[in-house]
């Protein structure tokens, strides 16, 4: 054969890689993760309150869906009172970026972010006064190098508050004012696609917006909860996995005091809404450490701890 023949090679025969978004993802992307509520926290998205909440008056703050009028530098002291325990926990706190400054509910981050494995599920908020500040939350996102994993489109709306991991396993979604089943259904599809089996589905009650409003992890198996608006099939499924419920029946520290819109630092310690000294005593005597801050500011936009926090890493749980 001459030197000069060429050889003719059929295709450029390049062969994927066989490794799995999840193996390669912490080198790739970055280092985030969360498959539960109550996991060591190491990384969070808040958006500091910025210009968007000035102007807040007793003539408009039922538009926004707020409860009350709030004062912007109390609300401020409040917000950053809070970020400063997690950095003393050790918790990296990042901040959204260019958030518009006509949505005064945008310092809300649990309904804007629902964080899993293998990134982040970018929300759609129901109300008109919140469409939009996910715009700024993908940007933000995607400087940090979190993967977003999907965002709700279609008629789909769905928040992240709306979604309650109980394990790697098992996720709680919600139907009710601010998710509807096209959002629940898209969430569903894409936690099945990362491997979780089993998701719990209810109805979120007439009297509350999000599953925050009546259940909240506090430890491995440990599930807070306001028993009047936890249905059977829910509460039913939880035990049969093994999760121990807890039940909170001071209605007026529940919705007024927002002592379940707490954050766990790591299993069996959490940062929560001073004021509820009921709530507190019950989460003491299961064994449980409370952090106290000062939230009363904040609760005027009808939120507090857990509403302002969308994670981006816990380290995995690990059972004994």
């Amino acid at each position: 054969m001459s030197m000069n023949t060429k050889v003719k090679v059929q295709g450029e025969r390049w062969f994927p890689s066989e490794q799995s978004f999840s193996d390669e993802m912490k080198e790739l992307w970055g280092d985030w993760y969360c498959d539960s509520e109550v996991g060591k926290l190491r990384a969070v998205l808040m958006h500091r309150p910025g210009s968007e909440i000035e102007g807040i008056t007793e003539g408009n703050f039922e538009k926004y869906r707020f409860r009350a009028p709030i004062e912007p530098t109390r609300a401020r002291q409040q917000q950053d009172a809070l970020a400063e325990i997690y950095r003393a926990h050790g918790v990296d706190v990042h901040y959204v970026e260019n958030q518009r400054t006509d949505r005064p509910n945008a310092m809300f981050m649990r309904d804007l972010v629902f964080m899993t494995p293998e990134g982040a599920i970018v929300c759609r908020p129901a109300i008109p006064a919140r469409r939009g500040e996910e715009k700024a939350v993908a940007r933000t996102l995607a400087s940090l190098g979190v993967p977003i994993i999907k965002t709700i489109n279609g008629s789909g709306y769905f928040e992240g508050a709306s979604a309650m991991w109980v394990n790697r396993d098992t996720v709680v979604i919600g139907t009710g004012s601010r998710t509807n089943e096209d959002g629940a259904r898209q969430v569903e599809t894409e936690l099945r696609n990362i491997g979780v089996k089993n998701i719990i589905r209810k109805q979120i009650p007439y009297g509350s917006i999000h599953l925050d409003g009546y259940m909240n992890m506090i430890d491995k198996n440990k599930l807070l909860v306001f028993p009047w608006h936890i249905t059977y099939d829910c509460a039913k499924q939880l035990q049969d996995l093994g999760v121990e419920i807890i039940e909170v029946t001071n209605i007026e520290e529940l919705k007024q005091g927002m002592s379940m819109n707490f954050v766990a630092l790591e299993p069996g310690k959490v940062i929560s809404p001073a004021g509820s000294p009921e709530t507190k005593a019950l989460l003491e005597s299961h064994g449980v450490e409370v952090i106290e801050v000062e939230m009363d500011e904040i609760m005027n936009g009808w939120g507090a701890i857990h509403c302002m926090t969308a994670f981006l890493k816990r380290d995995p749980i690990v059972n004994e």
